[in-house]
């Protein structure tokens, strides 16, 4: 994250990825979703692509514990040890819970490098910006932060989002300016539209067809019995004696979705005990074991997981099955190998660009 200079596009991405959450009994169990084909995202899936670019020689050595003086010259744009050093104490306090002590100091040295090679990516990409002229207008940005919107959850406003990623609006639009720019740039730098062909597409889809797979998938409803810390073995063995029941009487053709309403203990009640579609993972192993083993529209047996008693019954199930080479899937390649390629252009360009600066870094 560190060397990624579209925050803006990051939030977006991270604005999608909290879509869908599903409010559920709990932990893994009701994470249900519709299962699609996977193609797993690599590097080059960013929404613009950014280098992580090896660090520049030093070139005075300096106390390392002095917050005065230049931190780093590019092309006489400096930036200072005392911004350098805010910038790692912020970077610091957001990593605390993720860095183990033992690995501190490997992390400061790791983030301050980061910090600095983004601050000389930057530098130079803004210097060929403004030389090539490259704008981004307001209608442009607009219709960006209207596309998060869209994309935000029911509930959530864009103030919650930015809020929660610790930017205001000026600087998101900001972000968001650099990032069209970066993309306008680069398109510069390929000499107009990419070109993906069909031969790289066919090729790809071969070599990756794992990443086209859609996975096994149960859509199931159950009626849940909950147990809590303070039931004693005399509560449990009475709540299981409930279960029992009310899988007896689903047995004898009692109507699931009116049974798990009036007696279910999980939210999904309100929906007659349908929990969606479900992968592998997604559930507690032991839920997860019954509904994938369990027949099609058969009531299972009361199965007992940490969150209490199940009744489970399958509606689908669905094997895992490998997806064409169709016009969905072209779309998917060629989005992917157009950013790809936009990568290595990008790479290109960033190391051209310092190429020809003068870059200068003071201490370690």
């Amino acid at each position: 994250m560190i060397q990624n200079i579209a925050r803006g596009m990051m939030i977006v991405m991270a604005c999608s990825l909290i879509l869908g959450t599903a409010v559920g009994c709990g932990a893994k169990e009701e994470k249900a979703q519709t299962a699609k084909p996977v193609m797993a995202p690599g590097p080059a899936e960013t929404v613009t692509p950014v280098a992580a670019l090896p660090a520049v020689q030093p070139a005075v050595s300096e106390n390392k514990t002095d917050d005065t003086g230049i931190a780093v010259e590019v092309d006489g744009v400096k930036m200072m040890k005392a911004q350098l050093n805010s910038a790692m104490q912020q970077k610091l306090a957001q990593l605390k819970d993720q860095i183990p002590p033992a690995s501190l100091e490997q992390a400061k040295t790791e983030i301050r490098k980061g910090l600095i090679d983004e601050f000389v990516m930057l530098t130079v990409l803004k210097k060929e910006l403004a030389a090539k002229k490259v704008i981004a207008g307001e209608k442009e940005i607009t219709e960006v932060l209207e596309s998060m919107k869209a994309q935000l959850p029911a509930g959530k406003t864009m103030d919650d989002l930015l809020k929660k990623n610790g930017i205001d609006m000026a600087k998101i639009r900001e972000d968001i300016g650099m990032n069209i720019k970066m993309d306008k740039l680069v398109k510069q730098e390929l000499g107009g539209k990419i070109k993906v062909t069909d031969k790289e597409i066919s090729e790809f889809y071969e070599k990756n067809k794992e990443k086209f797979t859609t996975p096994e998938s149960v859509h199931a409803r159950h009626l849940l019995v909950a147990k809590v810390p303070e039931d004693t073995d005399k509560t449990k063995a009475d709540k299981k004696v409930k279960a029992e029941g009310l899988q007896k009487k689903l047995v004898a053709g009692a109507d699931f979705a009116d049974l798990a309403a009036k007696n279910s203990d999980c939210p999904s009640k309100e929906k007659g005990g349908d929990l969606g579609t479900f992968t592998r993972g997604q559930m507690v192993k032991p839920f997860e074991d019954a509904a994938f083993s369990q027949q099609k529209n058969v009531i299972g047996p009361v199965v007992e997981t940490d969150f209490g008693f199940h009744i489970i019954q399958v509606l689908e199930h669905q094997s895992a099955q490998i997806g064409k080479l169709d016009g969905e899937a072209k779309k998917r390649i060629t989005a992917f190998l157009e950013r790809q390629k936009q990568q290595i252009a990008f790479e290109g360009m960033v190391k051209r660009l310092k190429a020809g600066a003068n870059i200068l870094v003071y201490g370690k």
